[in-house]
């Protein structure tokens, strides 16, 4: 037990240690007071400046590739988290177990003069060597922190606000932290419940990711819950055993001891197998614990047996191979199907795939052929549901019609109506997913009854009396942001929040960095036998592309046609001459502007891929002496 009289005793010693200098609210918290008596144990002097340790390149690259997985889980929601704070001044961080920086985030606004300049990537910040901070602290504690100006123990932290929330993984060991920080003078009473969603949303992706050859729960007292952070998640193998669960879970069933290797009936009072075998995935099921409470559960993770038919979903995408010693594999829905190289585009996949898992709305924001409905589709293979994927033009449906064929008609119910009646494009997707493509061209007047399917998941056709409820994931795109038709008063701005809960913008062709890959791609579709010469790759690479994926699509389709007109051979590549008669030559920059460009690309993903030669030659599609010749070109230090 605590000596509380030792404790006090401590804690006093460690006030008088800072001079007077203290928090404006006066003695801080317990925790931040622990935390500065163990500093004073360590030898910390809180006039002193930070020791701040930076790891060698070599150990940052190695500790990034051992936390690979959890650290794409982070920078989604680092971006996310970026997007929600956004003018705070402030910097965002993933960290590993050890405290060491992996990621950095930070608004061009946000600079620390003096000690607090090194946070930087590969910067250890522990709380044993940089004194109390939410980083370190968090570590320190195992538990979420805030630590606000001068409740940092070394005082030149004290014009630096932070919030940190560790990240564990499926056995309940940290495996990383999330940590924003921002001026003391900014507002920021809603950051610390931001970073704890984001910290456990991490953590419920790396469950599902870690127990994906065993059947996940999850619980919640309410349905309507099952699909937000609220909810718990409980991983069990195919003989009923508990194999890990979240702290939400652990919250729900206090009191009935749930330790890995406990069995499912004496949780909850059921046969394993009577209660969930005959579930599919997504199907919901009552279940009372062994003391009595009622909780409603969802399978949302399910290993599919070898020599079982996958959905047409699942067949689509690329599947794992099997794990050796006969364990059931996993139908893997997280690769997309298209290229996703670029790391803009890479992100927006990570993002829309941890949104579905929540059924929270999704923006998507992209130029006209930038892969906006590739990447709804890849939303719904993703989400797990089984209903269909509806696609829905907003800007070619005729106004006066407009509502009839989204929320259906009775019959009979305007001229022309369909005497059968029509239930509507909003419920067709019933159990599935909804993209509402050029979503600002939705009619004004009917944005108010999208809200409020929105708000309460009730469609009622046109004509009828009746309403249904319809379960869809709703995902909308648009070319532009809605925030220039919100201002211009054609769009309604609580309609836009609702839709832009999470927003993903795709990069146009132009900017995208797998530009190569992107045009390899589409020229595989079009015939597997023919490829694009070094130089064409250059010539696609100087375009601007205005018409993104259709245009590319179209000037290979007539490249093709040329051949074909001239008798080309069937070994004989696509050169920059064939595509120069095709690319406007107003769009075709001159040849050394050309080659600029393509160095420029080049080099861009050799910095992607850590400086790796034999990595940036693969993921490019072009040869070793050609990636050294655009380096050199774009004056990269390489031998």
């Amino acid at each position: 037990m605590i000596d509380s009289h030792a404790q006090q005793q401590a804690h006093d010693q460690a006030l008088r240690a800072r001079g007077g200098r203290l928090p404006p609210h006066g003695r801080p918290p317990a925790v931040i007071l622990d935390s500065w008596v163990r500093c004073l144990q360590a030898g910390q002097d809180p006039a002193a400046p930070p020791t701040v340790v930076v790891v060698e390149a070599a150990d940052l690259a190695r500790r990034r590739e051992q936390a690979a997985h959890v650290r794409r889980l982070a920078q989604a929601q680092l971006e996310t988290l970026a997007q929600q704070i956004a003018g705070s001044n402030f910097l965002l961080a993933f960290a590993d177990h050890e405290g060491v920086i992996l990621d950095l985030y930070a608004d061009n606004r946000f600079g620390i003069c003096g000690d607090g300049a090194g946070i930087v990537a590969g910067s250890v910040w522990l709380e044993s060597l940089c004194g109390t901070n939410g980083l370190g602290t968090a570590l320190a504690t195992g538990a979420a922190v805030a630590v606000s100006g001068l409740e940092h123990h070394c005082l030149s932290l004290g014009d630096i606000s932070c919030t940190a929330a560790p990240v564990r993984d499926a056995g309940g060991e940290i495996v990383g932290v999330l940590d924003a920080s921002s001026y003391y003078e900014s507002r920021q009473r809603h950051t610390q419940a931001l970073v704890q969603m984001a910290a456990t949303q991490i953590e419920n992706d790396l469950l599902l990711h870690q127990m994906r050859q065993h059947i996940v729960l999850a619980l919640h007292p309410r349905a309507e819950y099952l699909g937000t952070l609220s909810a718990g998640l409980l991983a069990v193998d195919g003989q009923g055993r508990l194999q890990a669960l979240n702290a939400r879970a652990q919250q729900m069933l206090f009191g009935l001891n749930p330790v890995p290797g406990t069995l499912f009936e004496a949780l909850f009072g059921t046969a394993f197998d009577l209660a969930l075998a005959p579930h599919p995935l997504g199907a919901e099921l009552r279940l009372r614990d062994v003391l009595g409470s009622a909780l409603v559960a969802r399978v949302v993770g399910r290993p599919v047996e070898r020599g079982l038919r996958p959905s047409a979903s699942a067949r689509a995408l690329p599947r794992p191979p099997a794990p050796r010693g006969g364990a059931p594999a996993v139908v893997a829905a997280d690769t997309p199907g298209f290229v996703a190289d670029d790391p803009a585009v890479a992100e927006a996949c990570r993002t829309v795939q941890a949104a579905v898992r929540l059924g929270a709305p999704v923006l998507i924001l992209g130029e006209t052929g930038s892969g906006k409905e590739l990447l709804a589709r890849h939303a719904h293979a993703v989400s797990g549901r089984r209903g269909p994927f509806v696609a829905v033009n907003c800007g070619a449906l005729p106004d006066e019609l407009f509502e009839a064929e989204l929320f259906g008609h009775v019959g009979g119910a305007y001229t022309g109506a369909r005497r059968e009646g029509n239930i509507g494009l909003i419920a067709s997707a019933d159990g599935g997913t909804l993209l509402l493509d050029e979503v600002r061209d939705m009619p004004l007047h009917l944005q108010a009854a999208l809200l409020r399917f929105l708000d309460d998941q009730m469609v009622r056709p046109v004509g009828g009396t009746q309403s249904r409820r319809v379960d869809v994931q709703l995902l909308a795109a648009s070319p532009v942001d809605l925030a220039e038709d919100v201002a211009a008063r054609r769009f309604r701005d609580d309609l836009m929040y609702r839709l832009a809960v999470v927003k993903v913008v795709l990069p146009p062709l132009r900017q995208r960095h797998d530009l190569p890959l992107a045009a390899r791609h589409v020229l595989a579709a079009l015939d597997p036998a023919l490829h694009l010469s070094d130089d064409a790759l250059a010539r696609l690479a100087g375009h601007d592309w205005p018409g993104n994926f259709r245009e590319l699509r179209a000037v290979l389709t007539r490249a093709l046609l040329q051949r074909a007109a001239r008798g080309a051979s069937a070994d004989e590549p696509i050169t920059a001459p064939d595509l120069d008669a095709l690319l406007p030559a107003a769009a075709a920059p001159p040849a050394s502007r050309l080659q600029h460009r393509a160095s420029a690309l080049v080099r861009q993903e050799f910095e992607r891929c850590g400086r790796n030669i034999s990595r940036t030659s693969r993921n490019l599609g072009i040869s070793r002496t050609t990636v050294y010749r655009h380096l050199r070109e774009a004056g990269a230090d390489v031998h």
